[in-house]
C-alpha cells in the first residue's frame, strides 16, 4: 500500500509569513531533516501566496544554500517552506567515466514551479543517489532514464522539457520532495550506506559491485 502525503497545514498566511522570516533573517537558513513534518506533506501548489519580488529573492536565497551544502537541487520545502518550488543546477566537475555511464551532463540554472513529471519510454537506470535533507547516506534508486516535465516559470508561463540521464534524475528527486516523496521511498533499501563506507567502498561509476555484495537488485546483470 503506497502512503498518501497529506497537504500541507499552512495557510497562505502562514506561508507568506515563513517566506518573510527567512528572507529578513540576514542569513542562509538550514536544511531542513528527515523527521520534519514539512518534508512528508504535500506542498501547496504557487498561486501568488507571495509578491513576484518576494518570490525571486526567496529564488537566489534557495540557490546560495544549494550552492553552500554543496549540492544540484532544492526544493522550498527542505527549507521549511511547503510550496511547489524547486532550484536546480549542475556544473560540477565529474569523472569522465562516470560521467559517461550516469549520462551526466551540466545543467544550467532552472526554477521549476508546481512541477509534475511522467515516464518518457520505458528503461530506467540505477544509481546511488543522496539528499541534503539526509545527511550522511546514500541508497540506490531506480528511475526513468527518461522524463517529461511540466511546470511553470517564475513569470509563470507554463512550460515543459525532456530531461533524460542524470539530470532527468535531478528533476525527479526535487519534484518528488514537492509531493512529500523522499528518495529513501524509492530506494533499494538494501544498498543504504553510509557516506564514509559509500567513499571506501562503492564511489564507482556504477553499481554492480555494491548489488553484488549488497544483495540488492538480484535480478540485474
Amino acid at each position: 500500500m503506497t502512503a498518501v502525503s497529506p497537504p500541507t497545514s499552512f495557510t497562505p498566511a502562514r506561508l507568506r509569513e515563513r517566506v518573510q522570516e527567512i528572507l529578513s533573517a540576514g542569513s542562509l537558513p538550514p536544511i531542513v531533516q528527515a523527521g520534519n513534518p514539512v518534508l512528508r506533506q504535500r506542498a501547496a501548489s504557487f498561486d501568488g501566496q507571495i509578491s513576484a519580488g518576494e518570490l525571486d529573492q526567496l529564488i537566489a536565497l534557495m540557490r546560495d544554500v544549494m550552492h553552500e551544502a554543496p549540492g544540484v537541487g532544492l526544493a522550498a520545502p527542505q527549507l521549511g517552506i511547503p510550496l511547489q518550488l524547486a532550484v536546480l543546477e549542475d556544473q560540477y566537475d565529474v569523472d569522465p567515466e562516470a560521467a559517461a555511464l550516469r549520462h551526466r551532463s551540466p545543467l544550467e540554472f532552472l526554477t521549476i514551479i508546481n512541477p509534475h513529471y511522467t515516464a518518457v519510454g520505458t528503461e530506467s537506470a540505477a544509481f546511488f543517489e543522496g539528499c541534503l535533507s539526509l545527511t550522511g547516506l546514500q541508497a540506490v534508486v531506480v528511475r526513468p532514464e527518461r522524463v517529461l516535465l511540466r511546470f511553470d516559470t517564475p513569470g509563470g508561463l507554463a512550460s515543459e522539457q525532456e530531461f533524460e540521464g542524470w539530470q532527468a534524475r535531478i528533476v525527479q528527486h526535487e519534484t518528488d520532495h514537492l509531493h512529500g516523496t523522499l528518495y529513501v521511498d524509492r530506494a533499494e533499501l538494501r544498498s543504504l550506506s553510509s557516506n564514509a563506507e559509500y567513499a571506501a567502498n562503492w564511489a564507482e561509476p556504477g553499481i554492480g559491485k555494491a548489488r553484488a555484495a549488497l544483495g540488492f537488485l538480484p535480478g540485474n546483470p
